[in-house]
């Protein structure tokens, strides 16, 4: 995390998941996709799962071996089809904060 209370978070998280090679991060007054490509830079990353601001849960498999994330539940399920003033609406906001030129 990007202060003490979200790192806190975010151990507490990983400690849930209990999966090796597994890290979670919780930012403020970033959006995830800020942070993404350096992320994905690391050499040791293997697979992101998501970066999100909506809720999430970890699905995970256990074994004999061990514990291991499958993938993610991120966020709820669509409620329409993006128009076009919501296409337009979208783009300014990714513009807005860097995502987008």
């Amino acid at each position: 995390g990007n202060d003490d209370e979200l790192r806190k978070l975010a151990i507490e998280a990983a400690k849930r998941i209990a999966a090796g090679h597994v890290f979670v991060i919780y930012i403020k007054d970033a959006w995830p996709i800020n942070v993404l490509n350096s992320i994905k830079n690391v050499q040791e990353v293997v697979t992101i799962f998501a970066a999100t601001a909506n809720p999430l849960q970890v699905i995970v498999a256990e074994t004999k071996q061990g514990r291991g994330v499958l993938g993610v539940i991120d966020g709820y399920t669509p409620v329409g089809v993006e128009t076009e003033n919501d296409i337009a609406e979208r783009r300014i906001f990714l513009r807005k904060i860097g995502y987008k030129k």
